[in-house]
């Protein structure tokens, strides 16, 4: 007998944790050991310097409840990440829906924030060209959109590495008049480019 072509146990649930997966990480549902890291990431100036503000810790917290609701309603959202060989969490990303009202809404948008250590890897471009994949074959998504802050050239690189092409720039409604933030970029990706 050839133990090789059997999966341990622990192999075993791994495969039935994640929602999506690559051959280095893993997207699945929050657990409780990912409060503390991600209230760390949330107040970290590096990862959120393209956001209005850090958050606090109650804040966090409060935005944890948020997407695990939506993922318990919707079947999808934006999902923990960790790697897989490590099992270490490193941010979030998934799908979600925009609670602005502009032109382009409703719609399904791709989204992600990871810990600043965990950059440079392509982890960011990995999960999401695995989470375009998912919301068209698997939720059957006619498009999928990604906005950020035009100062934000990362993010956008990230869109561009996933072949989601540039729509226009756009004022965030929810950003003040004035702030250095309020320009956005819009990109999408169709199903039928996909």
């Amino acid at each position: 007998m050839q133990v090789s072509n059997f999966l341990s146990i622990n192999n075993y649930f791994d495969l039935l944790m994640y929602t999506i997966e690559t051959p280095r990480i893993g997207l699945r549902n929050w657990k409780n050991s990912d409060t503390p890291p991600f209230i760390e990431m949330n107040m970290d100036s590096q990862v959120m310097e393209f956001f209005p503000s850090a958050l606090s810790k109650e804040e966090t917290m409060a935005m944890i409840e948020k997407i695990k609701k939506f993922i318990a309603d919707n079947n999808f959202g934006l999902w923990a990440v960790e790697i897989k060989h490590t099992k270490e969490f490193i941010g979030f990303v998934g799908l979600s829906m925009p609670r602005f009202q502009s032109d382009f809404t409703p719609c399904v948008e791709i989204g992600w924030r990871l810990a600043h250590k965990h950059w440079g890897y392509g982890y960011a471009s990995e999960a999401a060209a695995a989470c375009l994949d998912y919301g068209f074959n698997h939720l059957k998504l006619d498009e999928i959109i990604s906005f950020t802050s035009a100062l934000n050239t990362r993010s956008v690189s990230v869109m561009e590495k996933i072949g989601m092409e540039y729509i226009k720039d756009f004022e965030h409604p929810l950003i003040e008049d004035g702030n250095r933030l309020k320009r956005h970029v819009l990109y999408a990706k169709k199903a039928a480019s996909f």
